[in-house]
């Protein structure tokens, strides 16, 4: 039976934004599986790593860096959050297939059961959320 176990990284006092990696952000994801006592699937480990590079990704080049990163396994989802900055809403870019780079945002659209955008005076979180296999 899985857990409800939530992994954070936040941004705090006279840490810098740019702190919280890439690497952190995985790690979040690995930590909140492994501690959840998910079997988690190959698949679904791969896409979450997959979706939270992304959005960890687009909030260091594009909104400044990351003020916060969590993993959270319930009974029936991963649900994944990043937080950044700025108070700019994702958006698809229309590359051509092939091209490189912006398809990020309709990567994880496509990978996920759900992809909320909270924009608040202070920022934005974006929560992406993955279907956990029954």
């Amino acid at each position: 039976m899985y857990e409800a176990n939530t992994h954070t990284i936040e941004t705090a006092g006279t840490v810098e934004v740019q702190d919280i990696s890439c690497a952190d952000a995985r790690s979040t994801v690995r930590s909140a599986l492994a501690d959840g006592g998910a079997q988690a699937s190959r698949r679904l480990l791969e896409d979450a790593l997959l979706v939270i590079s992304e959005l960890a990704a687009n909030a260091i080049l594009h909104a400044g860096g990351i003020t916060s990163v969590s993993a959270r396994l319930t009974v029936d989802e991963l649900v994944l959050e990043v937080s950044d900055s700025s108070r700019v809403t994702p958006r698809s870019t229309s590359s051509a297939a092939g091209t490189p780079g912006g398809h990020g945002w309709t990567i994880i659209h496509r990978l996920c059961a759900r992809v909320d955008v909270d924009v608040t005076e202070s920022g934005k979180t974006i929560t992406a959320v993955l279907a956990l296999p029954h």
